[in-house]
């Protein structure tokens, strides 16, 4: 009877360490591939060390790629905070259409992006898509949305927005129905205006859950896949690889194995660099908002 008291503990986390381990395992997997040159035309593979790193680094191709994944990263998560945070004050006053709204602002939430994805494909077609058809009355009809590079390229971004700014709007909801009421109090008291309060107190103090959002949708864009080859394909050209299609490409269509797995190493390794400054300068935010509390 004794030793079950001291042995669940050790019970409790192995859920945990069998997860830890599903984790760790294919990713440390991946990194031993890279180490070699494994692709469809080569089954005996050599030993190459840090070569496909090096190869990857010197590409063109890869260079572009990066840029256009920070081009749409930095594009969605700066759209989709503005936007969220916006609807997220309209929403904030109780009526009885804002609590309409905020029931039906979670339903592209509920779809599938890829699924969204081929929707806004189909609606953006210049000759047939529903996207022209309301804007020829206003002398705008026959946009080529997805047939050139920057069009391409918005049209992806604006999908993600549609995507993911209600889940933007409902953090800073959430963060707005728990901030405290006395300094608004006061504020109104003193004859403090809109502007003055939003950017003095609201601001402020919705910072942290903003910031949250912001981390969130970076992160995700940063490795964004399915939006983007749903809608693209990753064309027209090279307009819209992201590293994470360009990876893909490698991988499964030109069937290099070892030099597409290369790709999404280095892929992560951005992703966990920008998460580590992110996360450290979410925690500088908390330690103020604690210390002026």
């Amino acid at each position: 009877m004794g030793w079950r008291p001291a042995l669940r503990p050790y019970l409790l986390i192995v859920p945990a360490l069998l997860l830890t381990c599903g984790i760790l395992y294919p990713f440390g997997l991946g990194l031993y591939y890279t180490l070699f040159d494994f692709s469809a035309s080569k089954p005996q593979p050599d030993l190459v060390r840090l070569e496909n790193y090096t190869t990857v680094f010197t590409q063109e191709a890869f260079w572009n790629s990066a840029w256009v994944t920070v081009l749409y990263a930095v594009g969605a998560a700066v759209v989709e905070t503005v936007l969220g945070v916006s609807v997220a004050l309209l929403l904030h006053r109780s009526s009885v259409v804002g609590r309409v709204l905020e029931k039906i602002l979670i339903l592209p939430l509920m779809i599938a992006p890829v699924i969204a994805a081929i929707i806004w494909k189909l609606m953006l077609q210049p000759s047939v898509g529903v996207v022209n058809h309301l804007l020829r009355p206003f002398g705008l009809g026959g946009v080529q949305w997805t047939d050139t590079p920057t069009g391409a390229l918005l049209s992806s971004i604006a999908v993600d927005v549609w995507v993911y700014t209600p889940f933007v709007a409902i953090l800073a909801l959430a963060g707005l129905r728990s901030l405290p009421t006395s300094p608004f109090e006061a504020a109104a008291v003193d004859g403090a205006g809109w502007w003055y309060t939003f950017r003095r107190l609201t601001l402020p103090m919705l910072w942290p859950y903003v910031l949250v959002a912001v981390i969130f949708r970076f992160m995700d864009s940063l490795k964004v896949f399915d939006i983007i080859y749903a809608l693209t394909e990753g064309g027209p050209g090279d307009s819209t690889v992201v590293l994470q299609i360009r990876a893909y490409l490698e991988a499964i269509r030109f069937q290099r194995y070892s030099f597409g797995i290369s790709y999404t190493i280095v892929l992560w390794a951005v992703v966990y660099l920008a998460a580590m400054v992110l996360v450290r300068h979410l925690g500088k935010i908390q330690r103020k908002a604690a210390e002026a509390k």
